[in-house]
């Protein structure tokens, strides 16, 4: 008499729940740069602001690297965002990665640690290229349709405060575990 015995193999991997956009803005018709020329010190940001949909766990975000003109190290960090004030929270999560001169046009994906967002606050992430100088793809929307969802900002070392757009969005894509 033989006694077979079923053994099920769990792959630990599949049974994390998997990233899905919330937050998806993928239009692209003009660059935003950040960083600076060798022969300029000014460094400059920019950055995004959006409304959470939903509520969960944030994992990564991704941007749109339309050129990198001078290959560097880019700096992507999480705030809260008061929409009243204009004014950006400490950063509750952050992500650094090298970009090289190949890594032009393609969707640049910022891993961060599980970072809980709430429903219908406002966040926003900030990037800044430390020692290069890569372009950041960006719509530009009529005047008719702005966009809804958040603020496309921009700033220098010179005017940190920055500038908020309504017509202008990065291209990014923010996922959340469901």
């Amino acid at each position: 008499m033989f006694l077979f015995i079923k053994i099920k193999t769990v792959n630990m991997e599949s049974t994390q729940r998997a990233s899905h956009p919330i937050i998806t803005q993928t239009k692209n018709n003009t660059t935003l740069w950040i960083g600076h020329l060798q022969t300029d010190p000014t460094d400059h940001f920019a950055g995004q602001t959006f409304k959470c949909p939903d509520e969960g766990l944030i994992d990564n975000i991704q941007v749109y690297s339309s050129s990198v003109y001078d290959q560097g190290e880019i700096q992507l960090t999480l705030h809260e965002f008061d929409e009243n004030t204009k004014t950006w929270g400490p950063s509750i999560g952050n992500s650094s990665l090298t970009l090289k001169k190949d890594d032009a046009a393609k969707w640049i994906r910022f891993e961060l640690q599980p970072v809980l967002l709430r429903k219908n606050l406002s966040y926003g992430f900030r990037l800044y290229a430390n020692n290069g100088m890569i372009g950041i793809g960006e719509a530009a929307a009529g005047t008719q349709h702005p966009f809804t969802f958040g603020h496309e900002w921009s700033a220098d070392s010179a005017n940190m405060q920055g500038h908020f757009f309504t017509y202008f969005s990065l291209a990014f894509k923010i996922e959340m575990r469901a």
